[in-house]
């Protein structure tokens, strides 16, 4: 069974709590769209053989994205033997070699 690891940044804890927010609203927004009417009928199209209205389908579907997008980014899962090297080399980093030592001895260019 693979092992998965998220990075928990705040902006994805500042998502999840927004999206926690969002279910329990019942308030909603538009979004206006410009499309070609080629890509519009090919929309139409699959929203009706799912049998679904066109809002339904765009809105399914950009939010199915969105969230492939947003797990891509903050999720990967590695198998045990994997992990185990991973988390190792998380524990153990290399000691700083000349070059990192020397950007540390930098001014930051907000200081200068």
């Amino acid at each position: 069974m693979a092992k998965s690891r998220g990075a928990p940044a705040k902006s994805a804890r500042r998502s999840a709590a927004a999206a926690a927010r969002g279910a329990t609203s019942d308030a909603k927004g538009s979004i206006n769209l410009r499309i070609e009417t080629g890509t519009r009928q090919l929309i139409d199209d699959a929203a009706a053989v799912l049998g679904k209205t066109r809002t339904e389908f765009m809105v399914e579907s950009a939010r199915r994205q969105a969230v492939d997008v947003l797990l891509d980014q903050r999720l990967f899962t590695l198998d045990p033997e994997r992990y185990d090297a991973f988390m190792q080399a998380l524990d153990n980093p290399p000691a700083p070699g000349p070059k990192l030592k020397a950007l540390l001895r930098r001014v930051p260019a907000w200081r200068t």
